[in-house]
């Protein structure tokens, strides 16, 4: 049996491993709105920003040091009074889909949004795609809109889904 380890991602260790599944997810599905692929100096403003915003990328590697899929959150809305909310992607490398890494990388998310203090965490999905809103419907995140025709790709229109998942945290919110 496979052991995996859930990892923090850096940009030293896992840059060309991250840039690698998005640059497959770019050319091969919705699942990013992006037409062409990431150059890999891309990943130090990427990792650069998620290191400002105090946000976690979070990784599964298997017992050789792969990685496998990570997922990360950052900043929702740039207006001070979402403070507590963050949108959350998560990516799984194409040969080890349907595994179960998803849900592990969406828990350690939750995980990581409640230490966080965080309130309520958004994931923008393709309308079209079932496994990953089966994946968010599976761990109680609830559909909350859908934006119809607002992204193009694949010479068709793309509607995007929200979905919402309502944390208990944080215990004192503040304005301000």
């Amino acid at each position: 049996m496979t052991q995996h380890a859930i990892v923090q991602c850096t940009h030293a260790r896992h840059a060309q491993a991250i840039l690698d599944i998005f640059n497959e997810a770019i050319a091969t599905s919705t699942a990013l709105y992006d037409y062409q692929p990431r150059p890999l100096a891309s990943m130090e403003t990427w990792f650069a920003a998620k290191d400002k915003g105090n946000f976690p990328v979070i990784g599964i590697e298997d017992e050789a040091g792969t990685l496998l899929a990570f997922g990360s959150f950052g900043t929702f809305r740039a207006w001070p009074a979402y403070k507590y909310s963050v949108e959350h992607s998560v990516y799984v490398h194409k040969d080890h889909r349907g595994q179960g890494l998803g849900l592990k990388v969406m828990q350690a998310l939750i995980t990581a949004a409640r230490e966080h203090g965080v309130h309520a965490m958004v994931g923008g999905i393709d309308a079209a795609n079932a496994g990953s809103i089966a994946l968010h419907e599976r761990l109680g995140f609830k559909h909350v809109g859908t934006l119809p025709q607002v992204g193009f790709k694949f010479g068709r229109w793309l509607d995007l889904a929200f979905y919402q998942l309502l944390l208990d945290t944080p215990l004192n919110p503040v304005d301000g």
